[in-house]
């Protein structure tokens, strides 16, 4: 049952809300305020102001229809087709991974690594939407570098938010990580390497909140022990790192340790875990050693 005719943008958030409780959403107050603002054009905090204003027919059919598609389980990122990931605004939908603030940890401790290097080249693989490589270009002006993506869906929103932000050249790439890098990439040398690969073991995806579930399994499936990728990553792509360049990745709770080894044994030096906000061990990275002569930092 959708709004009733003449309601006000105060009716029609207090429905969207109940909506969503009933449906068991998580946040259903704050979901109702974004699908209130897409649907009707309310900033949220506006509400108390604005929120004797009859709703149009128009908005109350949206708002109706955002209503019931979050309420179904489809996630609130995609309803909106944008989400704000450390200041940027990305496009994302169907198709790629939803940028998540355990991943500014990733960046931040990226950009700080990177800030003495002049014009560094990053490397970002698995980028999905280009939260990765955006975000730290964003922390550490003068970056430059490549993105590369398998997913064609994942790819249309790559492209799209590289274009956004012109500022920072990152070229999209279209490649498999698992396979390696192309040919023609052999004497490239970066800076750094970063990934928030697909993690999630094979037999834990049915397991995933229904939200979850609707985002792509390309991005979350990580193979049977949820580590192929960090294998791919540190013996297909670490011969792209350069003398004193770091490899960074962002990691599943519980596969810190593991990641770690493997970027011991590949010979990277000085290996780091950096906990999220939320106390997880969420970064791994290592550096590899410096050769005697090195390039001009």
């Amino acid at each position: 049952m959708g709004l009733e005719n003449r309601a006000t943008l105060r009716q029609g958030y207090a429905w969207v809300r109940r909506r969503l409780e009933e449906a068991g959403c998580d946040s259903p107050a704050f979901d109702a305020s974004c699908l209130l603002e897409e649907a009707c054009g309310v900033v949220r905090g506006e509400l108390p102001v604005k929120g004797d204003r009859l709703l149009t027919e128009r908005e109350a059919a949206r708002l109706t229809a955002a209503a019931e598609e979050r309420a179904a389980g489809r996630p609130l990122q995609y309803i909106l087709g944008q989400w704000d990931f450390l200041g940027l605004t990305l496009s994302v939908g169907e198709g790629v991974l939803i940028p998540r603030p355990d991943t500014e940890r990733l960046c931040e401790w990226a950009a700080g690594q990177l800030s003495g290097y002049r014009s560094p080249r990053i490397l970002d693989l698995c980028a999905g939407s280009g939260c990765v490589g955006l975000g730290v270009a964003s922390l550490c002006p003068g970056i430059w570098g490549e993105a590369v993506e398998w997913s064609p869906e994942a790819e249309t929103y790559l492209r799209r938010n590289l274009s956004r932000y012109p500022q920072w050249p990152l070229e999209p790439v279209r490649a498999d990580v698992l396979a390696g890098p192309p040919q023609e990439w052999g004497g490239r040398r970066y800076e750094a390497i970063l990934s928030n690969p697909p993690y999630i073991p094979t037999e834990e995806l049915p397991g995933l909140m229904r939200e979850v579930r609707r985002e792509p399994s390309l991005a979350l499936d990580g193979g049977e022990d949820g580590l192929r990728f960090y294998r791919a990553i540190l013996t297909r792509w670490l011969p792209l790192l350069a003398s004193g360049g770091f490899c960074a990745v962002e990691v599943g709770d519980g596969q810190a340790q593991a990641v770690a080894q493997q970027m011991e044994n590949a010979g990277l030096e000085r290996v780091v875990l950096l906990r999220d906000y939320g106390g997880i061990q969420r970064v791994v990275a290592g550096f590899r050693p410096k050769e005697e002569t090195e390039g001009a930092r």
